[in-house]
């Protein structure tokens, strides 16, 4: 059996494999999205087909929508090429229960894919018709947080922002500047109203996303481009909005033992794919049962009935606190503290950190103890029972292949929203003392070492791809592991660096503090693990 449309037809097969199959028509699907298309996703990678293109499909099987959805990829053009025209768009989704058992359904939910790729003209030109089509509601992507940054850390235009503002609309590089292209193009038409809305994972996604489109707008309308009514229209709520959203589903990479079970079944080519870009992706999704979507209600051109699907639909100030609970508290800076420590201890899985005394204690430490005084309720979603559901279910599933050093990626970018926020909610606190932080400074010291790249047994250790990681490794170049001395004013440059952190961490009081833990980290061989032992008492 291979997962292509016309072996769906036969679904006594699908049955038997334990595969659930779409409960509607492909093809009438595909027919309508093409006349009708309303809702695009930029981003056509695991996440999307994991959860987001589900929503759609749960929609669909109930009846309740009759368009699917539409696929852009703009980034790893080889997804288009090797994961979603081989198998006529669908997609494996397979659910890893904590107790071993797999959940399989077929994705038909993905009515097409497209290239965001202005030299591939037939593409780019769908994509132009598509967004000029009134029908069209919904733009969502999840292109990761760097997707948004339009400047590098100096603050100068990155090379194909810059290009791209000189150049205007015709030919954009840059993702951001493609979506804004493709939106002139609907303003063009009729200014029919569009909501953009940005799932990706990190705090304000919404106001970022704004940002960034009005930056591309504002450039090409001073130059002349674009009408000037385009930022107009853009500033316009009843026309363009930017929803806030909160997403959390952990998906990651393909894992073997999957591929293993799938072909076991009776399924032919489940290979698991690296593109040139270092994308590892498969025809299948592995990924967790738990999975939350809070989306400020705000859809100009009316939207489906995300709410049948699961999907929280609130006001800004609800996401707001359930992004602020999520990203700073109850998940997100649990994952990063696992993703350091685990990497300075040779683990593989998250999940065998959490059987690890010391490294489950750091994460309650860090949740229940320093986190939890800063969240506030936001009512729709218990952030007690949230954080509970984390660590005594989520991080331990045996059977979910998460990765320490995938999740340690791009953590300069994740410091500041991650731990940042929780200081500072300490020292604008009157009830709260930020000295009384113990555990997220051992955290940040801790990231500290391993910017180093060398393990605890004082083994060479390749440190996950990071934006700024060759300007953090000449801080830390000249630091000797077991030559305490070798620190001096070293670290100075990355803990005082507000753009990593949201805030100086020796003006508030923090930074001595973390310099203490460092050095006991690099004490010898072990000492890390001798450090935790020593402040988490395991």
């Amino acid at each position: 059996m291979k997962l292509k449309r016309h072996e769906l037809k036969d679904p006594k097969k699908w049955e038997e494999m334990g595969i659930k199959l779409p409960q509607f028509d492909i093809d009438k699907v595909i027919d309508e999205t093409k006349k009708n298309p309303r809702w695009v996703h930029f981003g056509a990678g695991n996440i999307f087909r994991g959860f987001i293109a589900m929503l759609q499909q749960t929609l669909l099987n109930k009846g309740l929508a009759d368009s699917g959805i539409i696929a852009v990829e703009s980034y790893d053009f080889e997804v288009h090429d090797k994961i979603y025209v081989p198998y006529d768009n669908l997609g494996l989704l397979v659910i890893m229960n904590s107790d071993g058992t797999l959940e399989k359904e077929v994705v038909g939910s993905i009515s097409d894919i497209l290239l965001a790729d202005p030299s591939n003209k037939e593409n780019w030109d769908r994509l132009n018709e598509i967004f000029s089509n009134p029908s069209l509601q919904i733009v969502s992507m999840t292109i990761t947080e760097k997707g948004y940054n339009l400047k590098d850390f100096a603050g100068n235009f990155i090379k194909e922002v810059m290009e791209d503002i000189e150049a205007g609309p015709e030919n954009p590089k840059n993702v951001v500047s493609k979506l804004v292209s493709l939106v002139y193009s609907r303003y063009k038409k009729g200014e029919y109203p569009l909501a953009l809305v940005s799932l990706d994972n990190f705090s304000g996604n919404g106001e970022r996303l704004y940002s960034a489109v009005m930056t591309i707008a504002e450039e090409w309308a001073n130059k002349g481009f674009v009408d000037k009514g385009f930022t107009q229209y853009l500033n316009d709520p009843s026309k363009i909005s930017f929803p806030l959203t909160m997403i959390d589903k952990i998906v990651p990479r393909p894992h073997e033992l999957v591929k293993k079970s799938l072909e076991e079944k009776g399924l032919e080519d489940m290979n698991i794919i690296k593109t040139s870009k270092n994308t590892v992706i498969a025809p299948f999704v592995n990924a967790e049962k738990a999975q939350y979507l809070v989306i400020e209600d705000k859809f100009p051109n009316g939207r489906m009935k995300l709410e049948e699907a699961g999907v929280l639909l609130t006001d800004k100030e609800t996401v707001e606190k359930v992004e602020r609970m999520k990203v700073t508290t109850c998940l997100n800076p649990l994952h990063t503290a696992l993703a350091i420590y685990g990497c300075l201890l040779d683990y593989k899985t998250i999940a065998d950190e959490m059987k690890d005394d010391c490294l489950r204690k750091l994460v309650e430490k860090i949740g229940y103890v320093e986190g939890m005084p800063v969240v506030i309720n936001p009512k729709v979603v218990d952030p007690e029972e949230f954080i509970k559901e984390v660590i005594e279910v989520r991080l331990p599933n045996p059977y979910m292949p998460d990765t320490p050093q995938r999740i340690a990626t791009d953590t300069s970018q994740k410091m500041g929203i991650r731990f940042g926020e929780t200081i500072k909610s300490y020292i604008h606190r009157s009830d709260l003392e930020v000295n009384d932080l113990k555990f997220i400074p051992l955290v940040i010291a801790g990231w500290c070492r391993y910017l180093m790249g060398i393990d605890d047994e004082g083994n060479h250790m390749d440190l996950s791809p990071d934006p700024l990681l060759n300007d953090l490794k000449s801080h830390v170049s000249n630091i000797r592991l077991g030559d305490v001395d070798s620190v001096k004013d070293n670290l100075k440059p990355i803990l005082s660096n507000k753009e990593i952190f949201g805030l100086d961490l020796y003006e508030v009081g923090l930074g001595e503090k973390v310099e203490s833990y460092f050095k006991e980290l690099i004490s010898g061989t072990g000492a890390v693990r001798n450090t935790l032992k020593k402040y988490l008492e395991c």
